[in-house]
């Protein structure tokens, strides 16, 4: 993983707000003609394989996470990404969903982690950044607001092995105008940039933007993926899990 390079950090932030005002009636112009779709119907849970899951996904984050886009949860993220580690391993994988439309670094930090149902999961997706990019937030408050949700997940679940996946270039998504999603990439070296070097600091893993993305992979809004999208960012997930469980440092002697 390469170093955040710190001109290009700011040189990014430089160039997105002094075109802050485009962004900004850009932004009103698109949000006003876009679809509005919901979370996919179906289960919040499941499990692949009989008896006790040998490892236990939790996918959370934003509506990536909750399967805006399809039609049934049998399609979203956790079963897909359950279901292609049992297949690999013939072990049993469970898995729960907590996708939340619109969700921010913030909101899942202070909102949803504190209320998860006590579960030992083995390992933890977390699918936002895109609305921190969208909402303009300062790479100052990305990383208090993502890097205290790493902290949080990292003492609510000790055990578990942390992922993000960075943010994909914006120029791919179909209902973005081109400048528009110029000026969410300049945001988009930040959020990508700080979260990584976070996710270093913090003990979790940091998974690159699915890069071969095409208009297949994107549902009718042009916004969130499709079947198709969820399965091919399913499989880029999978390419880099760690099977191995996760060793928590001893402690140092005491002196």
């Amino acid at each position: 993983m390469k170093a955040l390079n710190p001109l290009n950090h700011r040189l990014a932030s430089l160039l997105s707000w002094v075109t802050f005002p485009i962004y900004a009636a850009l932004g009103i112009w698109v949000r006003g003609r876009s679809l509005r779709l919901s979370p996919a119907p179906g289960p919040r849970s499941g499990q692949f394989g009989i008896g006790a899951a040998a490892m236990r996904i939790l996918t959370i984050g934003d509506s990536s996470a909750a399967a805006v886009g399809i039609e049934h949860t049998s399609g979203a993220m956790a079963p897909q990404i359950a279901e292609k580690l049992h297949t690999r391993t013939g072990k049993p994988v469970s898995w729960h969903i907590s996708g939340h439309n619109s969700a921010t670094a913030a909101n899942i930090r202070d909102i949803i982690v504190p209320n998860l149902a006590p579960a030992s999961y083995t390992h933890i997706f977390v699918m936002l950044g895109t609305n921190d990019i969208k909402n303009f937030h300062t790479g100052k408050r990305w990383c208090k607001e993502f890097g205290g949700l790493l902290y949080a997940l990292r003492t609510r679940f000790p055990e578990a092995k942390i992922y993000w996946h960075q943010a994909i270039d914006m120029q791919k998504v179909p209902a973005l105008p081109k400048f528009l999603a110029t000026m969410m990439n300049w945001r988009r070296v930040i959020i990508n940039g700080r979260g990584a070097q976070l996710c270093v600091e913090r003990g979790a893993v940091v998974v690159p933007p699915v890069e071969n993305i095409t208009s297949a992979g994107f549902c009718r809004d042009g916004f969130h993926a499709s079947d198709a999208g969820y399965n091919e960012w399913s499989v880029h997930m999978v390419e880099h899990f760690d099977f191995e469980p996760r060793t928590t440092p001893a402690a140092a002697p005491f002196v």
